[in-house]
């Protein structure tokens, strides 16, 4: 699959429904019994074709919603076994209408995908799992790995569960039902937002295709909720099956050196004004110099992206501490940092609907990794707001602003310094990589509800600050929206 990234809220899910005690079994026959019964040996490589749908992690509309929905209209793997090796190609639609949630909507038509992974010496983990984790594979890893082999009566059905260590420590785990059948695979991987997070992938509906079995459904759980349901049309057994790693594209990546930039902290960054700073190098943030500590607007990505941007703002701000950060929305990609932030003790300002959400999840357990706040231990506080807070000094002010109506996020806040008149936002207007770049066809119902606030709370805007920054790292400016929106020439 394309996505293997699960949720630690769901982690107990599986073992909840546990009972009985665990027997030890002859994990050496389980192993041969299942490898017989689905071909594990006469398959080398496989090709697969599928429909179905797929639903993005982590971008939910609001922290109550399962993953948004997209149409898998045609999805096609080849997997060769012996690299080993993994090509995806895939066409995907819009799934929900009108769109909610991220995860690139609206898509407008078709949307090609392909995903190439070949396994080497320093290919991460989560990515090999892309591979190790379908049904033949998982009983090579098993032998590979000596797998211990055991017996679980979950929701009343008996099972032989075979379990390893992965390469990062954590149980993987392969629930082989009566016909010797692999029914679920399932282990923890670490992510910045979640920790410890399960990663489960159920399988029926096996046929035989020449001696091989395999499962006509596959379906993918993260966080509760689907990230992939296919239901699988046609198995090319031993298809001549060729995966190249593809070729790179070249250019550089979006938030780059600014013009003029200059290093702090190893990033690149830009004075917008007096005490007003971006913070390039990744998902942009902005630090605002307040009179005895720091604001902070946006803590998104990963741990190692909110040290950087919390080392920037200190050599920009010496001598002061960040006391806010201010959190655009709760999607995943946008508050993954936060975390590290709380550790710093800084107080999180979001919308009152993420609280609740945040609260759960700054508590759950990061064992596999643990980051900063595993390590402190420090209780997160919050400040919430409904449609309008202020954040001042008396010298700088911040005015934040719900999006009300935004399909892509229930809480989705954007930021205003009405002094230096510059606006910060997130995924609701997210440039083009070129600001002549001709104007779609269909304008993004997000970018136009993000247009409908400036205009309804008169806001005099000469800088906007996205915090997907365009790769060229020019100025966005409001005539460049107004045009994007179709109101401009």
């Amino acid at each position: 699959m394309s996505t293997l990234r699960f949720s630690g809220i769901a982690c107990a899910t599986v073992f909840a429904l546990v009972s009985g005690s665990a027997a030890a079994q002859d994990a050496a026959a389980v192993i041969a019994d299942a490898s017989k019964a689905i071909g594990v040996e006469a398959l080398n490589t496989v090709e697969y074709s599928a429909t179905g749908f797929d639903f993005v992690f982590g971008q939910a509309y609001n922290p109550s919603s399962p993953w948004p929905k997209f149409i898998e209209k045609s999805y096609t793997r080849a997997i060769d076994f012996r690299t080993p090796a993994s090509k995806v190609d895939r066409v995907r639609m819009q799934g929900e209408n009108p769109p909610h949630g991220g995860g690139q909507q609206p898509v407008i038509g078709d949307q090609p995908q392909s995903q190439t992974i070949i396994v080497n010496a320093s290919t991460p983990w989560v990515q090999q799992l892309e591979i190790w984790m379908m049904p033949h594979a998982f009983l090579r890893a098993a032998t590979t790995n000596h797998a211990t082999a055991t017996s679980r009566t979950v929701a009343g059905k008996r099972y032989t569960v075979l379990s390893f260590k992965g390469q990062n420590n954590a149980q993987v785990n392969g629930y082989i039902n009566d016909q010797h059948l692999v029914e679920r695979v399932e282990t923890w991987i670490d992510t910045a937002y979640l920790g410890d997070t399960l990663f489960e992938s159920i399988y029926s509906n096996y046929k035989d295709f020449g001696g091989v079995k395999f499962p006509m459904k596959i379906v993918q759980t993260e966080g509760g909720y689907p990230i992939f349901d296919l239901v699988v049309s046609d198995v090319k057994p031993n298809a001549a099956v060729t995966i190249q790693a593809p070729q790179g594209r070249g250019g550089a990546p979006a938030g780059g050196p600014a013009a003029g930039a200059a290093p702090a902290a190893g990033v690149p960054t830009e004075k917008l004004a007096e005490g007003v700073y971006l913070i390039l190098g990744g998902y942009a943030s902005v630090a605002v110099d307040f009179r005895d500590y720091i604001v902070v607007i946006e803590g998104p990505q990963s741990e190692a992206r909110a040290i950087q941007i919390i080392d920037a703002a200190k050599k920009l701000i010496p001598g002061k501490p960040i006391r806010y950060v201010v959190n655009t929305h709760h999607h995943f990609d946008h508050s993954s940092g936060l975390r590290t932030f709380v550790a710093e003790g800084a107080t999180v300002v979001t919308h009152e609907v993420n609280k609740p959400y945040f609260e759960k999840l700054f508590a759950l357990p990061h064992t596999l990794v643990p980051d900063r706040l595993a390590e402190t231990r420090k209780t997160p506080t919050f400040e919430t707001m409904t449609e309008k807070k202020v954040l001042t000094d008396g010298t700088h002010v911040i005015e934040l602003h719900h999006l009300r109506g935004s399909g892509h996020n229930e809480g989705l806040v954007v930021a205003y310094l009405p002094k230096e008149k510059i606006l910060i936002e997130a995924d609701a207007y997210n440039p083009p990589a070129q600001p002549n770049a001709p104007r779609p066809a269909t304008v993004s119902p997000y970018t136009a509800n993000l247009m409908e606030h400036i205009d309804r709370l008169k806001l005099d805007v000469q800088r906007i600050i996205p915090i997907h920054y365009p790769a060229d790292n020019r100025n966005v400016t409001l005539a460049e929206l107004t045009r994007w929106v179709g109101r401009g020439n």
